[in-house]
């Protein structure tokens, strides 16, 4: 399905940056961030402009491709792994920032992967998130069709055991990024931290 959502010369959610990405980047501790399900690059490559060393996962060659092609563009780099969120594994205590945006999983992989990624924090890391809750399939303006890989703040909450929020909320938002993203929206969004 990526793949073949990709195909295309457009960037299909855009190429600048997830609003909440940019709003908090100047909270986000510099080094190794791992940003989750990236698709065609646009956070991945605005952060490692900001001077974070930054690898892009993702299940579609096809959108790691447009990762480099964007990088390039913008003279920055970005390494690239072509993985899907089962099988990558999140190295414990590697990583000072982890993101996921908009990265939509079934409910039984998001616990497990939010529990990778809050043990593969060093003390003092951080991880960002924002994705669709329940609210979202009413709008309809982006994101799953169905409830089960929707995202809500109290279920951040369970699965990030052991961090601590500085940031935690849902809300009705506009988002414009791309032809996917666009319209009133019902996120929830979280920043999350690894006491150290």
């Amino acid at each position: 399905m990526w793949d073949d959502r990709y195909r295309t010369d457009e960037y299909v959610y855009g190429t600048h940056p997830n609003d909440f990405v940019v709003q908090t980047a100047g909270l986000l501790p510099k080094g190794r961030l791992l940003s989750l399900g990236e698709g065609e690059g646009r956070n991945a490559v605005f952060l490692a402009g900001l001077g974070h060393e930054v690898v892009a996962v993702d299940s579609s060659a096809v959108g790691l491709e447009k990762v480099r092609r964007l990088a390039d563009r913008h003279g920055v780099e970005v390494r690239t792994v072509h993985a899907g969120l089962s099988d990558f594994e999140i190295e414990p205590g590697a990583w000072d920032v982890v993101i996921s945006i908009f990265c939509h999983v079934p409910s039984s992989l998001r616990k497990d992967l939010h529990g990778r990624v809050a043990r593969g924090l060093r003390p003092g890391g951080k991880f960002l998130i924002e994705a669709y809750t329940p609210a979202q399939l009413v709008f309809a303006t982006g994101g799953p069709a169905t409830a089960d890989p929707l995202v809500t703040l109290e279920s951040l909450e369970d699965e990030l055991q052991g961090l601590s929020f500085e940031i935690g909320r849902e809300l009705v938002r506009n988002i414009s990024e791309g032809i996917y993203h666009n319209g009133r929206s019902a996120v929830v969004q979280a920043l999350a931290v690894r006491p150290g």
